[in-house]
């Protein structure tokens, strides 16, 4: 009966995977011994050596300040800072993207900070790689290397994604080797999660490892449709949620690195929060998804379009989004000068507005408001020693919290903060009252988000 049973189960999925749409020929199972069973096997054969090994080295510089006690004893000559060098390693996984150029797709915090990239290619080859760019934000970066005879993976349209679309992973978890897992997409546009600056992610259920970073996730064709990022560990191994980041927004970043050496992030101009529950009741609606658009910056690309503080933005080029976090992410990463269609509903009335994208580097306008909603209308920009405010909106929350041009954050409560990524982390768990840490001309102050 047992047996009966598993050719039953293997007749019936290999059944669902023929009659799937879009599979091509190769994906379909194979015959073993006479009997049908199913098999990824023979379009791992043509995926897997587009996957690669990333092993870096490097080395942490950390400064700490030299208590002035300390100096006093060794005179006034000693130094004010001792600096301290840590060599490390670290293996990574990373996807061929263009097998003609040599370009390698892979996450930032794989090879940051790196001195060396050694990329370990599915034949047993080891090529020095060149850094072309990063984007810390979206967490991608772009490699290149020289080499004859390699197999690039094709991207699909992550777009047309759906929750419960089979999936495989492939990566070099725990420096093993390439190894294999598969799943499904188990939810979309996935955001909030502290991981990253712009989060728009796929999760999976297909398990993911350390190692696994910059992998690549593909659908039963093989083709990529999400880079491996991070996974939800909370005992240290895996769990069956992982993260990968949608290939169209990697298509997007890389076009921008390769084409200008850096990203040049899209800006709409616009200040929000996702649609709730209570707000949708407020409002009359009966969707619950979307970004609700608290003010629109004066001159933006969002106040050309006739985008009104009140809009709710529902759609990004016809593709629906769940939350602000997603408009966010799907803008920022499309690039300065993009022309996109927002669907937006104004007093109940669907409509549609074109917008050109303004353009920034680094400083992330439209991110304030989603770090936390009081910090709504400031412009925040990376510094050497915190997160500067580079311009604060009139009448905007970020006024009313007291905040104002030229403002240095360098610290949440009593935990210092160095960049845009870890003021967000801090701010993302905190409830009720915070205080952020301000140095302000020469002086320090300490300024209360409610």
């Amino acid at each position: 009966m047992k047996s009966k049973l598993s050719l039953l189960s293997a007749a019936l999925l290999t059944a669902s995977l023929s009659l799937a749409p879009g599979l091509s020929q190769a994906a379909i199972p194979i015959a073993v011994e006479g009997q049908s069973i199913p098999s990824l096997a023979p379009m791992l054969e043509r995926t897997t050596p587009a996957v690669v090994a990333v092993a870096v080295t490097g080395t942490h510089v950390s400064k700490q300040k030299v208590p002035d006690a300390f100096r006093y004893f060794f005179g006034p000559n000693a130094p004010r800072e001792q600096v301290q060098e840590r060599p490390f390693r670290g293996l990574g996984s990373g996807v061929i993207i263009d097998a003609d150029k040599g370009y390698i797709v892979t996450n930032n915090h794989v090879i940051e900070g790196a001195d060396e990239i050694l990329i370990g290619l599915y034949d047993g080859r080891e090529v020095e790689a060149k850094l072309i760019g990063t984007d810390s934000e979206s967490d991608i970066a772009l490699l290149q290397i020289k080499a004859d005879n390699l197999v690039a993976v094709k991207r699909a349209d992550s777009d047309k994604l759906k929750v419960g679309d089979f999936a495989v992973a492939i990566g070099n978890p725990f420096g093993l080797g390439q190894t294999v897992t598969s799943g499904i997409v188990s939810a979309m546009g996935r955001s909030g999660l502290g991981i990253e600056m712009l989060e728009n992610f796929i999760q999976t259920d297909a398990a993911i490892n350390s190692g696994n970073s910059g992998g690549a996730l593909v659908n039963l064709n093989g083709d990529l449709i999400g880079i491996n990022t991070a996974i939800v560990a909370p005992g240290g191994g895996n769990v069956g949620i992982g993260f990968a980041i949608p290939a169209n927004m990697v298509n997007n970043l890389v076009d921008q690195i390769i084409e200008h050496g850096e990203v040049r992030r899209g800006v709409l101009g616009v200040s929000g929060r996702d649609l709730t529950n209570e707000l949708a009741k407020g409002f009359g609606l009966n969707t619950q998804h979307g970004g609700f658009v608290d003010q629109v910056m004066a001159d933006s690309a969002a106040d050309e379009a006739g985008i009104k503080a009140g809009d709710i933005i529902v759609s990004v080029n016809g593709r629906n989004i769940k939350s602000f976090q997603e408009l966010r992410a799907k803008v920022a990463t499309m690039g300065a000068g993009a022309e996109v269609k927002f669907g937006l509903i104004r007093d109940g009335d669907k409509q549609t507005v074109t917008a050109t994208l303004g353009e920034t580097s680094q400083t992330t306008e439209t991110a304030a408001g989603a770090i936390h909603p009081m910090l709504a209308g400031a412009a925040l920009e990376n510094n050497k020693k915190g997160v500067e405010i580079t311009d604060v909106a009139q009448n905007s929350p970020a006024a009313a919290s007291g905040l104002q041009k030229g403002d240095l954050i360098v610290g949440v409560n009593r935990s210092p903060i160095k960049d845009l990524k870890s003021l967000k982390t801090k701010l993302v768990d905190q409830q009720g009252a915070v205080a952020l840490k301000i140095k302000r001309d020469k002086s320090s102050l300490y300024l209360v988000l409610r």
